[in-house]
């Protein structure tokens, strides 16, 4: 098979299998923390036989590469438990689609940190990002299907876009790290900052609980790594970029299929110009014709 063939496919999987993970933590039943714990817990089981079969934990540990990762970690988890708890808040839908701001979240990172230049065309994708968020922000929690707290809910899911971005540019400073053996790091991180607030006295007491439980860790973490990390080594950035709004996509129609969820019309032109920026940001669209050369 054709590399880069692979490498879709390896990608769309990848996707798709994220956009599922708002069931599997609705359906669980169990408290956001609890959840985001044995996701860690199982995943880092998982990552460690992937690891070790790899030879991934022979001679390439550092304390530098473990710190860094480390913190990333943290910024990893903080993001799973906002966003976790933003889908009964939000909904699934909303809290994905509010959640997709995280390109811009990088591009202020950028800014601040790095002093990239913010050129115009990134400022007009970031204003139609915003104005998305206006329009999702502005529909009353009534218009739709919704959760508990939905002005909260979008809060957290922009936390979690944050906390995102956070990680994004920790893990740029362990360039040549083996991908796998930094979520081995993160999730493993995840367990111990958890352990001490997940209610490990009274697990869960059905095995329908365990069961989706145990599906966020090893296939919504080790396998989708497997196949994400995969896919990265196959595939141009461009390609990544746009089979990276499956994801989004799969979220949103799990939403309205499993749970019945129906947006408001602005709800949606929302999403839509969400997505739709960064789309153009991740595959750097022009949004005006360049002069042609006099």
């Amino acid at each position: 098979m054709d590399e880069k063939v692979r490498g879709t496919i390896e990608m769309s999987a990848a996707m798709a299998i994220l956009g599922t993970i708002g069931w599997f933590v609705v359906m669980s039943g169990q408290p956001v923390m609890d959840v985001v714990f044995w996701r860690c817990a199982f995943g880092a089981i998982t990552l460690l036989i992937i690891c070790g079969g790899l030879g991934l934990l022979r001679n390439t540990l550092s304390p530098r590469i473990i710190g860094i990762a480390a913190i990333g970690g943290a910024a990893i988890v903080i993001n799973w438990l906002l966003l976790f708890a933003a889908f009964s808040r939000a909904s699934i839908s909303i809290a994905t689609a509010v959640y997709n701001t995280q390109p811009f979240m990088l591009v202020g990172f950028g800014a601040l940190l790095f002093s990239e230049r913010l050129t115009m065309t990134k400022l007009a994708w970031l204003g139609i990002a915003f104005a998305g968020m206006i329009l999702i922000v502005q529909t009353a929690p009534d218009a739709g299907s919704v959760g508990t707290n939905y002005f909260l809910g979008i809060a957290m899911a922009l936390g979690a876009a944050f906390f995102w971005a956070v990680a994004a540019i920790v893990t740029k400073k362990l360039k040549g790290t083996p991908p796998h053996l930094i979520a081995l790091i993160q999730v493993s991180v995840g367990v111990v900052m958890l352990a001490p607030f997940a209610n490990l006295g009274h697990p869960p007491g059905n095995a329908w609980s365990w069961a989706m439980l145990a599906t966020l860790g090893v296939v919504h973490t080790g396998l989708m790594y497997i196949l994400l990390y995969g896919a990265i080594q196959k595939l141009p950035t461009y390609l990544q970029g746009s089979l990276s709004f499956i994801y989004p996509v799969v979220a949103i129609m799990v939403d309205v299929l499993a749970f019945g969820h129906r947006l408001h019309v602005t709800q949606i032109v929302g999403a839509v110009f969400i997505l739709f920026a960064a789309a153009g940001m991740n595959l750097a669209w022009s949004l005006w014709r360049s002069k042609a050369p006099a």
